[in-house]
């Protein structure tokens, strides 16, 4: 039959509205498992005998009392017959809502592909665990800025999930990750140059400190602060949900300045909420340290306007941070 107008229907995986204190435990077997959710050890098990390494995994992250996450995710890397490749299981996991990536394998060419996987995704954050300061100084040479290596002589009991289960759920920016008591660590006990040796080679560990146990630092391999990739991320995924939930429940969002206003509204709202969970600072006044600037129509290129597309809108705001040491200095006077 004759006709003037074809149709193409394609489908677009949307973007998952993340859990930013979500982890998901990655393993690996002959036979794959697809990622799952769950919110209780005892769920974990039926899936999961508790000889595994994702179980062992979901121990230590729900093992930190009222600080364990309301849930996790798990799922398994095929490796039997046609098995997935790193990428492969990472491309099904993308579309899922988790934040922080632990994986069961320590091998350092699967370490470094997880990493750099991360690191390009540019949406995540993985931590890992060693027992090799070699092995975390061949990562350390890649700058990872979305990669946490927290180093311990013994691994088996995953550190690192245990510092996830700590902190990760905390309201976002509410919380630094160094001086963190983790259930179920032993703390090292090394001198204040192995210690030294330990971040220089760009890792975290746990120690006792003042008579408490408590992590070592809170840096990704870069050397930036675990808080500060994680408020950035949160940040931004909440302005692009908030606006992309404001073009979806809004007849249109109209090239005027009452449209534009919608925007630079949505962008307010999210920074205030970052204010609010401390990761925005105050100034000497106690005001937040965050601005907006969104140009007004008329001073929009008209080619833009033209292709509905708003590019005029800017943010800034200044990070709390976090007090990690001190100097106080005293005056006997006579």
């Amino acid at each position: 039959m004759a006709k003037d107008v074809n149709v193409i229907i394609e489908i677009e995986t949307p973007t998952p509205r993340l859990g930013f204190g979500k982890p998901l435990i990655l393993g690996s077997a002959a036979t794959g498992k697809p990622y799952k959710t769950y919110t209780e050890l005892s769920s974990v098990k039926l899936d999961y005998a508790e000889t595994t390494e994702e179980y062992k995994a979901a121990y230590a992250l729900l093992n930190q009392g009222d600080d364990s996450p309301a849930e996790i995710a798990i799922a398994r890397q095929k490796t039997g017959s046609e098995p997935e490749t790193i990428a492969d299981v990472l491309e099904r996991l993308w579309k899922e809502d988790w934040y922080f990536l632990i994986t069961t394998t320590t091998l350092q060419a699967d370490v470094d592909a997880f990493a750099a996987a991360i690191e390009q995704n540019n949406s995540r954050e993985y931590f890992t665990r060693s027992s090799t300061l070699a092995d975390v100084a061949l990562l350390l040479a890649k700058n990872y800025s979305r990669t946490t290596v927290f180093y311990h002589t013994d691994i088996s009991n995953y550190p690192e999930a245990a510092l996830i289960g700590r902190v990760g759920s905390a309201p976002v920016g509410s919380v630094t990750w160094k001086f963190k008591f983790l259930q179920g660590i032993v703390p090292l006990d090394i001198t204040d140059t192995e210690l030294r040796e330990i971040h220089a080679a760009g890792a975290i560990t746990y120690v006792t400190k003042a008579g408490r146990n408590q992590t070592s630092e809170g840096k990704t391999l870069s050397g930036e602060w675990i808080d500060v990739i994680h408020a950035k991320d949160y940040i931004k995924a909440n302005i692009e949900y908030g606006i992309q939930i404001l073009f979806a429940d809004t007849d249109k969002v109209s090239f005027d300045n009452t449209g534009i206003a919608q925007l630079e509204s949505v962008t307010r709202n999210v920074l205030r909420q970052a204010f609010l969970q401390k990761m925005i600072a105050q100034d000497d006044d106690a005001l937040p340290l965050y601005g907006t600037n969104f140009k007004r129509r008329s001073e929009v290129d008209p080619a833009d306007r033209a292709q509905r597309k708003y590019n005029g809108g800017e943010f800034w705001f200044e990070l709390a941070g976090a007090i990690h040491e001190t100097t106080i200095r005293g005056v006997i006077r006579k």
